[in-house]
C-alpha cells in the first residue's frame, strides 16, 4: 500500500484509498518511544479543497458524520506556522503497515 498522506498542524493523516480506511499519527506525542496513532477506521469519502487547504473526511455513507481539518502549509493561518514535529519516511511506512 502506498498511502495518501496529508499533513495537518497536529497530525499526519494516512489514507489507504484501496481499502477506504484512514488513521492519524499525532505529532509531538510519543508513548513508549513510538508516536501515538489511532487505529485504522473506515471512511466513505475525502474532499480536499485546494483553495482553503481544508479537507473533510466522510465517516458514514450518508455524509452526516464528518471530520474537518486543514493542511499545514508555510505561514499557516491555522497554527501561525508553529506546527509540531514531522515524521520520517520510515515512521510513515511503519504506521501504514500496522
Amino acid at each position: 500500500m502506498d498511502p495518501l498522506v496529508l499533513e495537518s498542524c497536529h497530525s499526519t493523516w494516512l489514507f489507504d484509498t484501496e481499502r477506504m480506511r484512514f488513521r492519524r499519527i499525532l505529532k509531538g506525542l510519543e508513548v513508549e518511544s513510538h508516536h501515538a496513532a489511532t487505529g485504522w477506521r473506515p471512511y466513505f469519502g475525502l474532499d480536499v479543497d485546494p483553495e482553503s487547504e481544508s479537507f473533510v473526511v466522510r465517516l458514514n455513507p450518508e455524509g452526516t458524520r464528518l471530520l474537518r481539518s486543514w493542511r499545514h502549509v508555510d505561514r499557516c493561518s491555522q497554527c501561525g506556522g508553529e506546527a509540531t514535529s514531522e515524521l520520517s519516511l520510515d515512521e510513515l511506512r511503519s504506521a501504514a503497515h500496522n
